[in-house]
């Protein structure tokens, strides 16, 4: 699916996402689910919750190593709560939004600063390309085409209905 103009319809994405974020946790029954905030933890919150897992859902930080912290800080950073053990783990990475690639990146980073994986894979809603990076989703619901200029953010509402924002960053 290619959107253009107006955003995607985020809830609709997440119930597609849902559907195959469901088959993969089926096929490997292990398989841990680590959202990346802010976004990407608000869909694995839901994700947790709605695939009834036991305990906790696990967020993960890219604050610490992006390369653009000098710039960022910590201020409006979201701490990393891993409450699995990260060696041999079998992960899912769970994001709003792909773009560059560069918070993958760093998330990779962090993840591997709490243990060795077995393997990591990627679901996201929205891919909207501009890679910076070698970095593509295992699972991505839609390809959304986003002006020049433009970003594209996930926002959380009431009861934690999700709506995308197409914000133009030029002016």
């Amino acid at each position: 699916m290619t959107q253009t103009a107006a955003p995607p319809d985020a809830e609709a994405l997440y119930t597609e996402l849902l559907r195959q974020v469901r088959e993969r946790v089926q096929a490997e029954p292990g398989l841990q689910l680590v959202g990346i905030a802010s976004g990407g933890a608000w869909i694995a919150a839901r994700l947790h919750a709605d695939l009834g897992r036991p305990g906790a859902v696990a967020v993960i930080s890219s604050s610490m190593h992006r390369d653009d912290f000098a710039q960022r800080g910590l201020a409006r950073s979201v701490q990393t709560h891993i409450p699995f053990d990260v060696n041999g783990a079998s992960v899912l990475l769970v994001d709003d939004v792909l773009y560059t690639g560069r918070t993958v990146r760093a998330v990779l980073n962090e993840l591997y600063d709490h243990g060795r994986p077995a393997r990591v894979a990627l679901a996201v809603l929205a891919d909207r390309g501009g890679r910076e990076l070698p970095i593509a989703a295992d699972l991505c619901v839609a390809r959304v085409t986003v002006p020049a200029g433009a970003s594209l953010e996930l926002a959380q509402g009431e009861g934690g209905r999700l709506s995308f924002l197409l914000e133009d960053r030029t002016s």
